[in-house]
C-alpha cells in the first residue's frame, strides 16, 4: 500500500501567494491537505451533491459567484450551508472577489478556511494543480547524486567512495548545477516524470573525504545549485573491472525503472585517467541528441553499410 503524503494548509498558503478572508482557530500549520485534485463546486451549488469529493480544495471563480448571486436568499443559504457543510480543506475566491455576506458567516459556522487569490480561476488552478502534484506526490530516496548539466538531469549512482561527490564538484565548477548530494529525494510527479530533488536539511552541503562538509552555493555561488530538476538520465559509476565486456558504442538503450518510470541509464567505469566530469558532460549532450531522434551509433551503422542483426561491436572489431 502506497504512503499517502500531505502538506500543511499553511505551506500551501505562503506557497501560492494567497490572502485569508477567514481561518478558524486551529494554525494554518495544523490544517492539512491530502487531495493533488482540486474542484469548482458549481454543480453543488446547483444541488447535486453526489461524487462530492470533501477533501478537495474547492476554486470559486466568476460564474460561481455569479449563479450565487442570481438566487434568491432562501436558495443561496441552503446551497452554500451544504457547501461549507460538507468541510472542504478549504474554499478560494479568484479574481480578488469580495465574499458574499453568508459565505463569511458559513465559513466561520463550519471551521472551513475561506482564502482569495488576485488571479484567474484557471491560472491559479493550474499552478495549483501543479503545486500540490509535486508536494504530494510518491517518492522515494536514493543514495547518490544529483546534478544539471546542460539542462538534463543527471542522476549519478555508485557505491560510496566511488567519487560521486568529487565529480559533482568538477562538473559545478564546469558552470553546471548541483541539485543534491549523498540523499536525492526522487518523487514521481506524473505518469512519465521523475523530479529530483535534495532533503530540505542537507539541501547544499557536499560531502568530499579528507575535507569534510562543504557547502556548494556559499562557495560557488547560488548559480551553482539549483532547488529541483526532472531527472533526464541516470549515470551507475562502478571500479573497472577488466574481465567485464562494456558498452562501447551506445547502440542499444538501457534503462533503470524508478518508481514504475523507466529512465535512460549508463553504466560508466571508473579508473585512474578517466575525467568522469567531462563524460558525463558528453554522456548528457549524447541523451539530448537520442531524445531529438539522433543516435551517432546508428548514423555509423549506416555509413560503413553494416548489418543491423549483427552486434555493431562484434562488426567493429572485424574491421580491426
Amino acid at each position: 500500500m502506497s504512503t499517502k503524503y500531505s502538506v500543511t494548509l499553511e505551506k500551501l498558503i505562503r506557497a501560492n501567494s494567497l490572502g485569508v478572508l477567514y481561518m478558524p482557530d486551529k494554525p494554518a500549520g495544523d490544517l492539512i491537505i491530502r487531495s493533488h485534485d482540486v474542484n469548482r463546486p458549481g454543480l453543488l451549488f446547483a444541488g447535486y451533491e453526489r461524487y462530492f469529493d470533501t477533501e478537495r480544495i474547492q476554486f470559486i471563480g466568476l460564474a460561481e459567484m455569479g449563479y450565487l448571486k442570481e438566487l434568491d436568499d432562501a436558495t443561496l443559504r441552503e446551497r452554500l450551508e451544504l457547501f461549507f457543510g460538507l468541510k472542504p480543506p478549504a474554499a478560494i475566491l479568484t479574481r480578488d472577489m469580495e465574499p458574499l455576506p453568508q459565505m463569511l458567516e458559513l465559513a466561520a459556522k463550519h471551521d472551513v478556511p475561506l482564502l482569495t487569490s488576485k488571479v484567474s480561476t484557471s491560472e491559479i488552478m493550474s499552478a495549483m494543480i501543479a503545486w500540490l502534484g509535486t508536494e504530494l506526490a510518491e517518492r522515494i530516496t536514493r543514495h547518490g547524486v544529483m546534478v544539471e548539466v546542460y539542462g538534463e538531469g543527471i542522476l549519478i549512482l555508485g557505491d560510496s567512495g566511488i567519487g560521486k561527490s568529487e565529480t559533482a564538484v568538477e562538473l559545478i565548477k564546469r558552470g553546471h548545477r548541483l541539485i543534491a548530494d549523498d540523499a536525492v529525494e526522487i518523487r514521481r510527479v506524473s505518469s512519465k516524470t521523475l523530479v529530483g530533488s535534495a532533503p530540505d536539511n542537507i539541501r547544499h552541503f557536499i560531502e568530499l573525504r579528507g575535507v569534510g562538509i562543504i557547502n556548494a552555493r556559499n562557495i560557488f555561488g547560488i548559480g551553482a545549485v539549483k532547488l529541483t530538476e526532472k531527472i533526464d538520465m541516470a549515470i551507475q559509476l562502478e571500479q573497472w573491472d577488466p574481465s567485464k565486456a562494456y558498452d562501447r558504442l551506445g547502440f542499444e538503450e538501457d534503462y533503470l525503472t524508478i518508481l514504475g518510470i523507466k529512465v535512460p541509464a549508463t553504466v560508466v567505469p571508473v579508473k585512474p585517467g578517466r575525467n568522469l566530469a567531462i563524460i558525463i558532460e558528453i554522456a548528457a549532450m549524447n541523451n539530448r541528441q537520442k531524445k531529438l531522434g539522433y543516435n551517432a551509433a546508428k548514423e555509423l551503422m549506416n555509413q560503413l553499410g553494416m548489418e543491423e542483426e549483427e552486434p555493431l561491436s562484434q562488426q567493429l572489431d572485424s574491421w580491426q
